[in-house]
């Protein structure tokens, strides 16, 4: 499975992410998927920060809206049902084993590093760790490859469909 194109990270892009995070960027290769305004809503990092620190999570979720409804979606408990679901039914687990390998393969395009070599985001391929990391992954790489990420996306208050942006921008 090819990864998902990137759009390049702009200086509007990065500043945009530092206003959303509330810290620059590091290691930026692009952006992996926008608000419908255009603002970044996941960011895609290099597997090996600048400073040297071996970095897992590719996908990186920034919008705040979409993680605000991540967070209050794992306050609500919702990550045993979903660790549940994958116990329970093997397409799902299936469905998450391949998430895991198209996450690996996407990052992988910027560069092995060994502290991290078969390491992705959010418990893939067994367990569901992060709400935040999965959702970002589902964004990134569009509905169907990550259904425990299409889950927390489709049961959250937030969607990628309406901007809550504190400062819209033009549809890039």
């Amino acid at each position: 499975m090819p990864h998902p194109p990137l759009s390049p990270a702009t200086d509007a892009d990065l500043e945009v992410m530092r206003e959303q995070l509330g810290r620059p960027m590091r290691g930026v290769v692009g952006i992996a998927a926008r608000c419908v305004c255009g603002n970044p809503t996941v960011v895609a990092t290099e597997p090996r920060l600048p400073d040297g620190t071996p970095f897992p999570t590719f996908y990186y979720l920034t919008h705040p809206g979409a993680t605000a409804a991540m967070s209050a979606l794992e306050a609500t408990q919702v990550m045993p049902e979903f660790a549940a679901l994958l116990a329970d039914d093997a397409e799902v687990a299936d469905a998450y084993a391949a998430a895991h390998e198209a996450y690996l393969s996407d990052r992988a395009v910027y560069g092995e590093v060994d502290e991290i070599a078969g390491i992705s985001a959010g418990g893939m391929p067994t367990r569901v760790k992060c709400l935040h990391a999965l959702a970002g992954h589902a964004l990134a790489a569009g509905p169907g490859v990550n259904p425990i990420g299409d889950l927390a996306l489709a049961r959250g208050d937030w969607s990628p469909e309406r901007c809550t942006c504190a400062t819209p921008r033009s549809t890039v």
